[in-house]
């Protein structure tokens, strides 16, 4: 078998395979873990596996030597990796930690799935697999505020990304045209910053209880995914000041806008009872997302109403600020205050560097690469997310494609992502988080579409996130890539034809 034609994507660290084949039963003896433990890692597969691989069940086994898949603990190994060897007569699954026995099992189902079956039982590939992910931050995001979408489309969306070994879900709960979670301590958040009028007239809107909160985090949590929810501050937030107006600069009310672009009224900088409603939502939030990190937004604040603004004034006077640069980075500063209180981190997109910026904050270079490398070189942890390589709300070619915004991001660009690239100093390597890639949604309002425009994107984001720079290869990439198209199609995704 020709080693290019193995259909795993991620490409592993490191690979390599005999010519012959190993008969494997369709009923596999399992040993190494309890009949619990193994249903409890192989759970979040068994869709997949329904769908791609009837035919095949697992059983424990009693005895390790009658085993055909033998699972077993590496202890000296790192984080999430895991290894997967075909023996004589059996295939053996060393992991590292919970996450790297679901990427070991992830792996071997994908083999199993493109193993030829004979009678009853499969040609299973000879391989000597050793795998570990390049980055911890291998991120997905979704705006749910330009459009909403509902429990089982999120949940449809994590299952995907799990497939991909993808291990963050960046959701954008909140912007200018829609507030979608349920804050108890502020129901007007929802009841009014949940619903907009479109220009046909139509209420069009929508949010998630806390109850789906729990729910779609512990779903993502079962797939070793982390969900890092976003709440937009201190400019986008029209939403949440059509539900509270007296926290805008000048206290006139504006419904939640149903277009899309900047605008200038934002949460007044001034105003003491802005961060009195924002120590609770954020309270309420931390409670909510388990993960270390709570995104903050940070970005495109326009600071018009601030210069008018004799509160804003006032404050910038009282804390000796020079600049409204100065002052957004204070309006950060204070809430990551609250954030720290809760035992969070602050992250936010790169326009919290203007004005200065705490080391311990979070950078998520959006803007361009170079916003990143700046933010690595001056002390901060980064997350790339730059548009030339990350925006899958781009176009993915020039023409006959469906709605999408005013420019072009094709498969072979997300390939040539380098979130760590060679022109980075040694010292600041490890400052790179990762990278991820952003999807809005101002011009998808459907699932068939949001996955049109994921897919097979993120195959390629994927491998640039899990993949070592000398495992990346176009050509073998594009090899293994109309296979796994085979398979999200048999799983019911769409995704743009190769």
């Amino acid at each position: 078998m020709d080693e290019l034609i193995l259909p795993i994507i991620p490409a592993p660290q490191r690979i390599s395979h005999g010519e012959d084949f190993m008969r494997l039963p369709l009923k596999l003896p399992v040993a190494g873990l309890d009949q619990v433990a193994f249903d409890a890692a192989v759970a979040p597969l068994r869709p997949w596996m329904k769908k791609l691989l009837p035919e095949v069940t697992f059983a424990s086994s009693p005895e390790i030597k009658s085993a055909a898949l033998r699972i077993s603990k590496n202890d000296d190994s790192s984080p999430e990796s895991y290894s997967l060897h075909t023996r004589t007569n059996y295939i053996e699954v060393g992991y590292s930690d919970s996450s790297g026995l679901f990427y070991g099992l992830l792996t071997l189902l994908q083999l199993l799935i493109s193993a030829s079956q004979e009678s009853d039982h499969l040609l299973f590939p000879r391989v000597h697999v050793d795998d570990s992910p390049r980055f911890r931050w291998r991120g997905m995001h979704l705006d749910v505020a330009r459009h909403f979408f509902p429990v089982d489309v999120i949940k449809r969306y994590l299952d995907v990304l799990a497939w991909h070994k993808i291990n963050v879900f960046h959701w954008h709960l909140t912007d200018d045209q829609g507030w979608r979670i349920e804050i108890l301590s502020h129901l007007y958040l929802t009841e009014v910053g949940a619903w907009r009028t479109e220009a046909d007239g139509n209420r069009y809107g929508g949010y998630y209880s806390q109850e789906d909160i729990r729910d779609i985090v512990q779903y993502a949590t079962d797939r070793h995914i982390t969900v890092v929810p976003e709440i937009e501050m201190p400019g986008h937030s029209r939403a949440a000041l059509a539900a509270y107006p007296e926290l805008s600069c000048t206290g006139v009310w504006q419904p939640v806008p149903s277009t899309w672009g900047i605008f200038d009224d934002v949460f007044c900088a001034g105003n003491e009872d802005i961060f009195s409603l924002l120590e609770d939502v954020l309270g309420e939030v931390c409670e909510l997302f388990p993960g270390g990190f709570i995104h903050i937004g940070g970005d495109e604040c326009p600071k018009t109403r601030w210069a008018n603004c004799p509160k804003c004034q006032k404050r910038m006077n009282m804390e000796g600020l020079s600049n409204l640069n100065e002052l957004q980075s204070w309006f950060i500063r204070r809430i990551e205050i609250v954030l720290r209180a809760h035992h969070k981190r602050l992250i936010g997109w790169d326009e919290i560097l203007e004005g200065g910026l705490t080391k311990t904050a979070t950078v998520m270079a959006w803007r361009s690469t170079e916003h990143g490398l700046n933010a690595a070189k001056a002390g901060h942890e980064v997350v790339m997310s730059a548009t030339s390589h990350c925006y899958f709300d781009y176009a993915q070619a020039e023409a006959g494609e469906p709605e999408a915004f005013e420019a072009v991001l094709t498969l072979d660009q997300v390939l040539k992502f380098d979130p760590a690239p060679d022109s980075l100093p040694d010292e600041t390597r490890p400052r790179i988080l990762g990278g991820q890639g952003n999807l809005w949604t101002e011009r998808i309002d459907n699932e068939s579409h949001l996955q049109y425009m994921l897919l097979p994107r993120l195959c390629a984001m994927s491998e640039r996130l899990w993949s070592s720079p000398t495992s990346v290869n176009t050509s073998s990439f594009h090899e293994r890539l109309p296979r796994w198209l085979n398979y999200l199609d048999a799983s019911g995704y769409n995704y743009r034809p190769k």
